[in-house]
């Protein structure tokens, strides 16, 4: 998953996605042999020379300024994630650093204790891959009560919500919406490999959902970018049926941390009982985590 072959594809697949109507140009009625902006066209349309564009586009091309990519990031109509996620590309180790390797994933004691002081809101902390790190029960009752509730706590068990949005169907028919949360999930994972290039479990896990989901292979290959830190979701949730819910994801300033993700409700609506009856009936029984964090705190 190599960081310049990652911005070579992104480049060329958001090319693809433009037509000459779009940004004002005259195409003439022509037969194209591909799809989307030809490379002079959009070279033409970043101000900068065709031959240049055509080397970073082929990642020959290591040192293109932000001034360059700013200018790209233009031509192609990114949004801000986008943009960001192209200078993350493009963007060459410091001398004497190599590509930075992901470290090993664990929850930080303040992250199990905020999410210990959110009893009765369900949430969930998620690692870089998606894998859960840690869920309250509500979070656990919420979004897969169907897991069992202590797999968390063991790594090799850990389930991975990316792997469950596309392959469970138990977590497909919890949206109602399934394909909106199934592109923040690509997206989210796109913003991720540009991070960690070297990841091999990342790459792993992109190779399986990209064999065994036909829906991920062509989200994957249009290299959309969806940096998606709040967002609303309708749930038809199997024990308290429908309910519209906000889910903010919390993530650390550095970014190299665990994320948590949190679920509410507007007050007083339909939505927000929902999840009381939902916190009622998922009891207040410990996770094993929390057992294990509670003898740690004793011993």
């Amino acid at each position: 998953m190599d960081k310049h072959g990652q911005l070579a594809d992104f480049l060329q697949a958001r090319r693809g996605l433009l037509h000459p109507e779009d940004v004002g140009l005259q195409s003439y009625g022509e037969r194209r042999r591909v799809p989307g902006l030809r490379r002079e066209e959009l070279a033409m349309l970043a101000g900068i020379s065709a031959p240049y564009y055509a080397r970073l586009e082929q990642g020959k091309s290591r040192n293109a300024s932000r001034e360059v990519l700013d200018a790209i990031a233009t031509a192609l109509r990114l949004d801000e994630s986008e943009r960001a996620h192209l200078h993350e590309l493009a963007g060459a180790p410091k001398r004497g650093k190599g590509v930075p390797r992901p470290r090993p994933e664990r929850v930080p004691p303040a992250t199990r204790a905020l999410l210990s002081a959110l009893k009765g809101t369900p949430a969930i902390v998620l690692g870089r891959r998606s894998d859960v790190l840690a869920w309250n029960t509500q979070g656990h009752a919420l979004f897969a009560g169907h897991v069992d509730r202590d797999s968390p706590a063991e790594p090799g068990r850990r389930p991975n919500m990316a792997r469950m949005v596309f392959l469970d169907a138990h977590t497909r028919d919890l949206y109602t919406d399934w394909l909106a949360k199934a592109r923040a999930v690509v997206g989210n994972l796109r913003l991720t490999a540009g991070r960690y290039p070297e990841d091999s479990l990342l790459a792993g896990l992109v190779g399986e959902l990209t064999m065994r989901s036909p829906e991920f292979a062509a989200m994957w290959a249009d290299h959309r970018i969806l940096g998606c830190d709040v967002a609303d979701y309708e749930m038809h949730h199997p024990t308290v049926g429908i309910l519209t819910v906000t889910q903010q994801t919390l993530q650390s300033p550095q970014g190299d941390g665990p994320t948590v993700v949190i679920v509410t409700a507007t007050a007083g609506s339909p939505s927000a009982t929902a999840l009381g009856l939902l916190a009622h009936a998922s009891g207040p029984t410990e996770t094993a985590q929390d057992r294990t964090d509670a003898q740690s705190r004793f011993s």
